[in-house]
């Protein structure tokens, strides 16, 4: 198994942030992309954390991502508007977008915005949590492409879409929205990663080589011929799966996978998002009483053999940042060298890095 060091998440950010200025992003770019990484790893989102920052990097020196790019609305119905992020970092334009659509809801009540044409739109769960700290109702739905295709359908052998995520979030009580974010996979491919950079076996049921065989190894992703993920609850995950590829594909304008589509090995994420205020709904008096009684209901239940209890979504994310705050964010070693070689190809002192250890 791989050793760990544990950072500072404060440090961290500003480390990162760092490297990304060394590569051309203005100071909220490059903020916004560091607060959101490192955010994923505070929340136990390993896969959607600092992980990633080679990956970006590659895909900025390949020309295929563009710094500083600012969203181009290109359909715009008031209530509808549609987004071209021409590739720019998913992290800005996910946050300018969500910015809009907000805007737009305390105007209107709703509305609906698709984001094409972005890189990487980072943990999903981080829009919806935007959208309910504004006090508002949202739904996302993501395909990715760009990359090989990673997901089997349900009855086949081998990988014809990606890990598809779908959130859903709303405000909670105590100001905790509960936040639904999910691949549609049986794991993301991040986590499959992480795995990899651990020496650890993925659970059972998980994956497949590409004889169709299951596997335990996350090796099989990262061979040619690959093998591919399996969809989270056999039919059921599969169907969402497709409902995500078509509403974030299709119906916003940035596209499926089929037989002709690009494989660049950059992310390329559209995401078609419902955002409305609760408030308009015409239950205002009881909504909030009926979300906190119903969590209420749900935790009261005993807990079952090996539990701690009942959790409600986005519970075990909080859980998780209290605790690396206070004790630093684990990072495998594979992944602190990758993140080494990453600040010294943009230029950036190692210092930077070393300095937001854990004593």
């Amino acid at each position: 198994m791989t050793n760990y060091v544990a950072v500072r998440a404060q440090l961290l950010s500003s480390a990162i942030a760092q490297i990304f200025q060394g590569i051309g992003s203005n100071e909220n770019e490059a903020r916004l992309i560091a607060d959101n990484l490192v955010l994923a790893n505070l929340s136990g989102h390993d896969s959607h954390g600092v992980g990633l920052v080679p990956l970006y990097l590659d895909g900025v020196k390949a020309g295929l991502v563009r710094v500083n790019q600012r969203p181009e609305i290109i359909a715009d119905a008031g209530m509808m508007v549609t987004i071209d992020a021409g590739m720019g970092f998913g992290q800005s334009i996910g946050h300018e977008a969500m910015e809009l659509g907000i805007s737009r809801v305390r105007a209107s009540g709703v509305c609906l915005v698709a984001i094409r044409n972005c890189h990487h739109l980072g943990r999903i769960g981080h829009w919806g949590e935007q959208c309910a700290n504004a006090g508002y109702v949202s739904t996302h739905y993501v395909n990715t492409l760009g990359l090989p295709p990673l997901v089997a359908p349900y009855g086949g052998t081998d990988a014809r879409f990606a890990t598809n995520p779908y959130c859903a979030a709303l405000p909670g009580p105590n100001g905790q929205p509960v936040v639904l974010d999910m691949a549609t996979s049986k794991i993301a491919l991040g986590k499959v990663r992480v795995a990899m950079n651990k020496g650890a076996e993925v659970e059972d049921d998980t994956l497949i080589d590409a004889d169709g065989q299951p596997t335990n190894d996350p090796l099989v992703m990262y061979q040619s011929p690959s093998g591919a993920i399996l969809p989270f609850g056999g039919h059921k995950g599969y169907g969402l799966g497709v409902i995500a590829e078509l509403f974030a594909g299709a119906l916003t304008g940035g596209g499926t996978y089929n037989a002709s589509t690009a494989v660049t090995k950059v992310i390329h994420n559209n995401m078609l998002s419902f955002i409305f205020d609760p408030e308009k709904l015409g239950g205002a008096a009881s909504w909030r009483d009926d979300v906190s009684g119903f969590i209420d209901w749900v935790k009261a239940s005993p807990p079952g053999a090996n539990s701690d209890g009942v959790l409600i979504a986005g519970e075990p994310e909080r859980l998780t940042f209290v605790e690396r705050s206070r004790n630093g964010i684990p990072i495998d070693e594979t992944t602190w060298s990758e993140l080494y070689g990453a600040a010294r190809v943009v230029g950036i002192s190692s210092d930077v890095l070393a300095a937001t250890l854990v004593d």
